[in-house]
């Protein structure tokens, strides 16, 4: 998948050269067009993969702007409430995921969930330790992220 995604950027490459222009729009246009043509031929290219890939990587990103969404909504709830109720907590979660990038985009997409931090993770890489604003069913919040970003990350990546 890697190789294609190389070859889907030196075609965009080959675009700007062709149309004399690198500009962000045309490199764009360039990497849209070579996508395009990238699914044209996948059969014979063997590109099918590469397609279904890049769509799990859209599902993980429209996940996270929802809940992105939907955390940003609970913590302005809680601001402005007048009487604040919280159960803040550090949570340990048992990760499946085992490569350092994977632990590191589930890291980084559960800091930048508002309400939720990672604090740290475990010397044998197998929990991840998470702050939460309100935690009041650790549980919950726990298959909430295994059900969620591990899984759609566990998709993309293997």
């Amino acid at each position: 998948m890697t190789a294609l995604f190389l070859i889907n950027i030196l075609m965009a490459l080959s675009w700007g050269a062709v149309t004399g222009s690198f500009s962000e729009v045309n490199l764009a246009f360039g990497f849209i067009l070579s996508t395009f043509t990238l699914y044209l031929i996948r059969e014979q290219a063997g590109t099918a993969q590469y397609f279904k890939k890049a769509g799990q990587a859209f599902g993980l990103m429209f996940l996270f702007l929802y809940e992105l969404v939907l955390s940003a909504t609970r913590v302005a709830l809680i601001v402005i409430r007048p009487k604040i109720d919280l159960h803040p907590g550090i949570i340990a979660y048992p990760l499946t995921v085992d490569r350092d990038f994977e632990i590191t985009i589930l890291a980084n997409l559960i800091t930048l969930t508002p309400g939720t931090l990672s604090v740290d993770v475990s010397e044998d890489r197998k929990t991840l330790y998470v702050h939460c604003l309100d935690v009041p069913d650790p549980e919950r919040t726990i298959n909430d992220i295994k059900s969620g970003f591990e899984r759609k990350i566990l998709e993309v990546f293997r």
